[in-house]
This record gives structure tokens, C-alpha cells and sequence, in this order.
């Protein structure tokens, strides 16, 4: 079992936007001036800062996802990345470290990445393998 103040680190990135939409929504309704730069300040400044600092792997890859020039060497070593990633997610929740809905939520972001053409890709290479051991 996890600690309040652990599950609060774990999901601060969380907390965080919920604090940022809040106040932006407060100051909106209460007619104050500054609501529409809290807004942009705390969405393009406070909530990325807070998820490269307390935020794990797919937090920091959902903020900064522009990297060009790995994008080829990824799709080649995506293929066995997918199944060590699954591997470390099932690792990660079978300590604890993560809850039943971070698990859910990590899971489903990591089958929506595998596209159609990772599939056929992973098909064609099974059947080139059956072909060479005949």
C-alpha cells in the first residue's frame, strides 16, 4: 500500500493542471483581468515543468514528443522496445509502484502506439523467420 504523500507525488502532474484549470476558472468567473495569462502560464509553463520533474517516462514523452531526428531510429527499435515497455509496466505494477488506473492508463497509451504498419511489420518478420528456419 502506497503512502498519501507517495500517490500525491505520483500524480502531481495531475494535481497540478487540476490546480492550474481551477484557479484560471475561479479568476474567469470572479471577473478578474489576469485569468487568460494564469491560463497560458500555467499550461505552457507550470504543468510541463511539473511533469519533467516529478512526471515518469510517458509524462516527459507526452510534453516533449517533437524529437525529428530520432523519429527513424525509434520505429526500428520500437518493435522489441514495445514488449520490454510491457514487460516493465507489468514489473512496475506487480511491486506497487503504480496504481490500478495509472496501469490501465499506461497500457492503454502503449497498445494505442503500435499502428497498424508495426503489425504487418511484426507479421512479415514472423513469417521471413519460419522461412529461414526451413
Amino acid at each position: 500500500m502506497s503512502s498519501p504523500r507517495r500517490r500525491a507525488r505520483e500524480n502531481l502532474t495531475g494535481i497540478v493542471s487540476v490546480l492550474v484549470t481551477g484557479i484560471w476558472m475561479a479568476a474567469l468567473f470572479l471577473d478578474f483581468d489576469w485569468w487568460l495569462g494564469f491560463m497560458l502560464f500555467g499550461y505552457i509553463v507550470l504543468v510541463p515543468v511539473t511533469a519533467l520533474l516529478f512526471g515518469d517516462e510517458s509524462d516527459v514523452a507526452e510534453w516533449w514528443d517533437d524529437d525529428v531526428e530520432g523519429i527513424e531510429e525509434e520505429t526500428e527499435a520500437s518493435h522489441s522496445e514495445a514488449d520490454d515497455a510491457l514487460q516493465q509496466l507489468r514489473s512496475r505494477y506487480a511491486r506497487g509502484e503504480l496504481t490500478d488506473e495509472q496501469f490501465e492508463r499506461k497500457l492503454e497509451r502503449l497498445l494505442e502506439t503500435e499502428t497498424l504498419e508495426d503489425v504487418e511489420e511484426g507479421t512479415r518478420r514472423s513469417r521471413e523467420t519460419e522461412l529461414d528456419r526451413e
